[in-house]
């Protein structure tokens, strides 16, 4: 199974004509075979890259924008795929968007081709900027929600700034991915580093309760 085929990009507004899923695989994949055969971000053009999946600059243009755009996909679709929240608990959806973010920074660390993406876009402001629009960001909303939800259920605190929470969260993950890539991200991590944090977290219960 081909990396577009196992994580197929989200449906954006229709523009131009109807999509071809296989038209956008060849693109997504001839974009990579131009990553894997070295070619820098910097150097990539809508017209190479046309070129490469056989098709003509038009047909991209229908489906992104432009390279930015593009680019968010590419790398979306190398990345594991973003997973569903069972909605059982706080705690249960926290651990698997933690396991999810554990997983991601595997993946950056094992393809060389997505650890050399990641560091080429954070050197390119409007790919980066596009990144974290379309999926940085939307992914920290969803871990608000999970804590907004669990204040609701009484799970949480009612005196705590749930920006700062989330930061916390993920914080231990990020440190380990980013700034020490040689520190493990064994499994069980996102369990411990949520069961952790929830012993200080939670509402005391009530002595007279």
């Amino acid at each position: 199974m081909s990396l577009a085929e196992s994580h197929p990009r989200q449906e954006g507004p229709a523009r131009g004509r109807p999509r071809s899923e296989a038209v956008e695989r060849a693109i997504i994949e001839g974009t990579m075979q131009l990553l894997e055969e070295g070619v820098p971000l910097a150097e990539l053009s809508i017209e190479r890259i046309a070129r490469t999946a056989g098709v003509g600059k038009a047909t991209i243009y229908r489906r992104w924008r432009g390279k930015e755009e593009l680019f968010v996909d590419v790398v979306r679709s190398a990345e594991p795929p973003d997973p569903e929240l069972p909605g059982t608990s706080m705690r249960d959806d926290l651990v698997v968007l933690l396991e999810a973010l554990r997983r991601r920074g595997l993946a950056s660390r094992t393809s060389v081709i997505l650890h050399n993406v990641h560091a080429q876009m954070k050197a390119s402001p409007r790919i980066w900027a596009a990144y974290h629009d379309a999926v940085i960001a939307p992914r920290r909303r969803i871990g608000l929600e999970v804590l907004r939800r669990g204040q609701q259920r009484g799970e949480l605190r009612t005196d705590i700034d749930l920006e700062l929470v989330n930061d916390i969260v993920v914080g231990p993950l990020l440190t380990r991915s980013l700034l020490h890539p040689d520190a493990e991200l064994p499994e069980g991590l996102a369990e411990q580093v949520v069961d952790t944090l929830l012993e200080g977290l939670r509402p005391v219960s009530s002595p007279n309760a």
